[in-house]
């Protein structure tokens, strides 16, 4: 384990493990069949395995009883077999496939499924659950459905999402991480603001700093203009900075131990206007009020109808995107505080919240964590200070 950046305890993984093998089992599910392919939004393999699926698909095999199954991109055809359940990188996992797969190579298509496949020989007739649909190709679907005709397939995220949304306490000690990493990336970044540099240059400012404290993946989004811009990725961070700009940075990678938390922050490179210190005095108020309907059982649906109603009665855009939202190991996790989301909230869960909007021309906006106590939101997570800050 020496080679890994800050792994979970057995016992985290055992408790994970057990939880999802006790809904299998009221659900009458054999296996679970999961496939992530992003280090971002890939956070199920990462959940069950303690090992990101980023770049290439990564898929797992996980029975209702006994050890996983793993095809991992690796030497195409290799086979390794765990003897003791781990080999200091996949713990809990009997057998390890390799496969080459890519996807511009269309004869690779159903490299990963003929593996899965082998591990999931002894189900040929049972009940298997689908976990990570979104991201599980099309090919790798098709292929293990067609195979496994006699057998019975069901869509089962939604088993795993709620045991994976409350976080336990060592998660939530990841978390209280992130958020501290994130805090020192914000500094470094805006230590760097000047006339003249590129808005690139301040996001690689700050992902130089996240991987020194032991981030491994994330995106920095940048905005700048006379009073702020819409931020956006690397392919849009070329405009050069001016005397008098406001920058906007958003940090939002894990920190050591795969766990995500956003901030989201302002700088004006001379006096803050007023006019847009004004405004972020409103949104303040806006997560104020989002952050005092989150608590335990609160339907989402219904936090996002009143949070759109407090919007318009003051004159604000109603929200039609996603101004909050759960966070672990996937940047955006449910549940959305959204009209379709159907999970409540439940003590627990970190949220992040970043009301955001553009009102008489202006572009606010805050981010920040809370985790969800018995009564609701906790302390902000971030020591960042909630203000534009002057450089």
């Amino acid at each position: 384990m020496s080679r890994v950046n800050a792994p979970v305890s057995d016992a985290e993984l055992e408790r994970r493990w057990t939880a999802v093998r006790e809904a299998m089992t009221a659900e009458g599910i054999d296996v679970l069949v999961v496939q992530n392919n992003s280090g971002e939004t890939g956070g199920y393999v990462r959940w069950l395995t303690d090992v990101p699926a980023s770049y290439y698909p990564t898929s797992v095999v996980f029975p209702r009883e006994g050890l996983m199954s793993v095809v991992a991109h690796g030497v195409l055809g290799d086979v390794r077999e765990l003897v003791d359940g781990t080999d200091g990188r996949w713990r809990g996992v009997e057998r390890v496939y390799g496969t080459a797969s890519f996807p511009p190579a269309p004869f690779t298509r159903e490299y990963d499924a003929e593996f899965a496949l082998k591990a999931l020989e002894p189900f040929a007739r049972a009940r298997i659950g689908l976990v990570g649909t979104y991201q599980m190709s099309y090919a790798f679907g098709d292929r293990i459905t067609r195979e496994l005709s006699a057998a019975r397939f069901s869509e089962a995220s939604g088993l795993v999402d709620p045991i994976k949304a409350v976080k336990s306490p060592e998660e939530q000690d990841l978390i209280r991480a992130a958020a501290r990493l994130q805090d020192e990336v914000m500094e470094a970044a805006f230590a760097e603001a000047e006339p003249g540099k590129k808005e690139s240059d301040i996001a690689a400012v700050a992902r130089r700093r996240a991987q020194e404290l032991g981030s491994e993946v994330g995106i920095y989004m940048v905005g700048s203009g006379p009073l702020a811009a819409h931020i956006a990725p690397r392919h849009f961070q070329s405009r050069v900075l001016q005397p008098g700009d406001v920058l906007a940075l958003l940090v939002e990678v894990d920190g050591p131990g795969g766990m995500f938390t956003e901030l989201g922050r302002s700088c004006s490179l001379g006096p803050v206007p007023q006019q847009l210190a004004e405004e972020l005095a409103f949104t303040l108020e806006a997560q104020r009020f989002t952050l005092g309907l989150l608590v335990p059982g609160a339907a989402a649906a219904d936090v996002a109808s009143a949070y759109n109603a407090f919007m318009e009665e003051n004159g604000r855009p109603r929200e039609r995107r996603l101004h909050c939202h759960g966070q672990g190991y996937d940047l955006v996790e449910r549940p959305f505080i959204r009209f379709d989301e159907t999970m409540p909230v439940a003590e627990g869960m970190n949220f992040a919240c970043h009301p955001q909007y553009v009102h008489d021309g202006m572009f606010s906006w805050i981010c920040d964590n809370y985790l969800i106590g018995p009564g609701g939101p906790g302390d902000r997570l971030h020591a960042f200070p909630q203000a534009i800050l002057e450089r």
